[in-house]
């Protein structure tokens, strides 16, 4: 079964918002987890609508799931919202044998597009990256920019998500699996 991709930067696990590798997994967790459009899911028989970007995230449960004390959790989720890599929300449910609280969190990635990409007309969008591992050795490539224009260009560098391209003697900046126009360097 397809379950789909997300993109991660191989320095999540040296970024300075982790202090170990273990929270950089969680929130690798987090992001894979995260879901993909708005939907009703089903949280100890409660229904609980998350929006695209958001996932159920009991702390305490997940504590437990990574063999961490609650306070560690508790102030590694803290830490991603002061960062403003997340914001979180109370769900309201009924108590459960396996969950006696009233409320379970729910985790928001802030960024997610970042490392989700999505089309609402139900067309795959494929990230340049995704293009450079398809085995092709071509430096030139064909980019559909948002304005619709199709034309040859070479691709010089690559900087973080932005490739740097030549276009008629000129460069331009390209964010790499976002479909928007090229911006001129001068």
């Amino acid at each position: 079964m397809k379950s789909g991709y997300f993109l991660a930067f191989r320095s999540v696990w040296r970024h300075p918002a982790f202090k170990n590798l273990i929270e950089s997994a969680i929130w690798l967790y987090i992001v894979s987890n995260a879901s993909h459009k708005d939907k009703e899911l089903k949280f100890m028989e409660n229904p609980v609508f998350v929006k695209r970007s958001e996932l159920i995230f009991p702390i305490r449960k997940n504590a437990s799931i990574w063999k961490m004390p609650y306070s560690s959790m508790r102030a590694f989720i803290q830490r991603l919202r002061r960062k403003r890599m997340i914001t979180t929300r109370l769900a309201t449910i009924n108590p459960h044998r396996d969950h006696k609280y009233k409320s379970v969190t729910i985790i928001s990635v802030v960024n997610y597009d970042k490392f989700q990409q999505y089309d609402p007309n139900g067309n795959r969008i494929m990230p340049t990256s995704e293009q450079l591992l398809s085995n092709n050795t071509n430096t030139y490539t064909n980019i559909s920019l948002a304005n619709g224009d199709k034309s040859e260009y070479k691709v010089i560098s690559e900087w973080g998500h932005e490739q740097i391209i030549l276009k008629d003697g000129k460069k331009y900046r390209k964010h790499k699996w976002k479909n928007i126009p090229l911006e001129l360097i001068k």
